[in-house]
Order: structure tokens, then sequence, then C-alpha cells
């Protein structure tokens, strides 16, 4: 039985995440079909990751629906941005762990489409990190950007630390969390 685009696509991902410059000829070996199989779903590698940018986005743009970011932003309401925000930061862990790879898959970051995406899906979250200052859930004495580019960076954190064996799957969770909202400095008492 074929293999369908979205079979292929997610066994592309599997192995992008083991070796992210894997190439067309090592992918199709990799997802079991031969080259001229996997060119006929996508010309070329940068086809396949755009594809994959694009099915990446939309987990991304799902996890900020799902945490009920949208709303929390137009809140002032403290429990609700911080109800929000672990469920951002949970779906976002989930979105790392899948597309690992696309956190620097530098093909994604300059597609033009991809990037404009990307930028939309950010300024949201963006604006969110700034509700979550104003609501003191987040120091205000960081630019809101930091916060931001913080997370992205625990993303690749998590991606790395999975693909390495470092962490058990397990308490990933957990590090980001206490990394984000707590800091990697040792523990003061009060």
């Amino acid at each position: 039985m074929p293999m369908s685009r979205e079979q292929i696509m997610t066994a592309a991902i599997q192995h992008l995440n083991e070796n992210p410059a894997a190439s067309m000829a090592q992918l199709a070996e990799a997802v079991g079909i031969s080259r001229a199989t996997l060119h006929r779903q996508f010309s070329s590698r940068e086809e396949l990751m755009v594809a994959l940018g694009h099915r990446a986005h939309e987990q991304w743009h799902r996890a900020q629906v799902n945490a009920g970011m949208a709303e929390a932003t137009g809140s002032t309401d403290p429990y609700v941005i911080d109800k929000a925000m672990h469920a951002l930061l949970l779906g976002l862990i989930e979105v790392a762990d899948e597309y690992g790879f696309g956190l620097t898959e530098t093909a994604m970051a300059f597609h033009p489409e991809l990037k404009h995406r990307s930028d939309e899906l950010e300024e949201r979250e963006v604006a969110f990190y700034a509700a979550a200052q104003r609501a003191g859930l987040l120091r205000a004495d960081l630019p809101v950007r930091w916060v931001s580019n913080t997370v992205y960076g625990l993303l690749v954190t998590v991606r790395e630390s999975l693909r390495h064996g470092d962490v058990a799957r397990r308490d990933v969770p957990r590090l980001l969390l206490t990394t984000f909202l707590q800091g990697a400095g040792p523990r003061r008492s009060s």
C-alpha cells in the first residue's frame, strides 16, 4: 500500500529530528520509500521543508488557541493569564518535541511565506507575554521580546535535550516551566 503525503511527512519529521541535515536520499531511505516516490510528492528538499513548516506553524497556532492565549491577552485577571501561560508552554513543548528540527532549520526561517506566518504567531505571543508582565506574572523589567526569545531558546533546549537523551521526556514540562518561571539560579531563602 503506497504511503500518503501525510504519512511521508510524519516519517520525515521523525528522521529529521534525529538528523536535521538529512538529504532527500536519506529521508527516502528512512521513510522506506524510493527517492522517485519522495520526489513525486516533493520535488525538492526545500519544498518538503516548506510543507513541514506549514504543518509546524499550524501546530504552533493550535497550541496558542488551545491555551486560550488570545482571550487571556485581553484579560487583566492574573489567574486567567497564568492558566493560559502554563497551557501555552506545555503546548509549545509538544510542538517542539514533534517539530524540533524546524526550530533551527534555516531554510524554513527564510522562506517568505513561512517567515510571515512565524512573525504573526510570534507577535501574538509577544502581546500575550506583555499582558503577563502587566499582570505581575512575569518580570516587567525585561524587554518583552527577551521573554519571547527565552521561551524559544528553552524550546531549542527541549529539542536538544531529548535528542541527546539528557532528560527524560516526562521531566520536560517541569524543567521548562521551572526554568522559565524561576530561572536557573540557586533558590534563595526568604
